[in-house]
């Protein structure tokens, strides 16, 4: 098997315990080593002025077009708000059984819901996106679990009833789908 890597691209000023907390949860969950990128994109032309977003479809675009052709997985994370249009706006996006994901910290605050700032529960809120995220790029889809890192989440109070981890069910499909991508 070849030394396949998780790409960790971070835009945008992450504190150092952020992203190292990120790379741990990557390993020990999805067993592959992690490799972390800071990015400069530049995300003006995927702004949104009449919904004061981020277009997450472009940004997605963006960051797919960025990572070397040779990239197993890569995770861009942000510091803005997205949306899709289907959405109001989203906590991240990948591409189920691809190679990209995205997520983002903006709607993780508890300051945007009037509630008083929590450091440490926006860095796990942002950690389980980004596993979640990961979980979609390796065919994973959502869960029916209430714990389950794959469960979807709507609103952040879902992201809070979400444990860092797989429910068994998930965990063992993920196995699988692992075992098959390590051919």
């Amino acid at each position: 098997m070849e030394n396949k890597s998780i790409i960790l691209i971070t835009c945008g000023h992450f504190d150092k315990s952020i992203t190292t907390s990120i790379v741990n949860d990557i390993q020990q969950l999805f067993h592959y080593p992690v490799v972390v990128r800071e990015c400069s994109f530049d995300l003006a032309n995927f702004y949104d002025a009449g919904r004061r977003q981020y277009n997450a479809n472009q940004v997605m675009k963006l960051v797919s077009e960025r990572v070397p052709y040779y990239a197993f997985k890569a995770m861009g994370v942000f510091q803005v708000d997205l949306f899709i249009p289907i959405l109001t706006y989203i906590f991240g996006q990948a591409v189920l059984n691809g190679n990209i994901g995205i997520a983002s910290l903006y709607r993780l605050r508890n300051e945007l819901y009037g509630l008083p700032p929590n450091h440490l529960l926006m860095i796990e809120r942002l950690r389980k996106v980004v596993i979640h995220e990961l979980g979609h790029t390796f065919g994973l889809i959502h869960c029916q679990t209430t714990n389950c890192i794959m469960r979807s989440s709507t609103y952040v109070e879902d992201i809070d009833q979400k444990a860092l981890r797989f429910c068994p069910s998930c965990q063992e499909k993920l196995q699988i789908k692992r075992s098959e991508q390590d051919l």
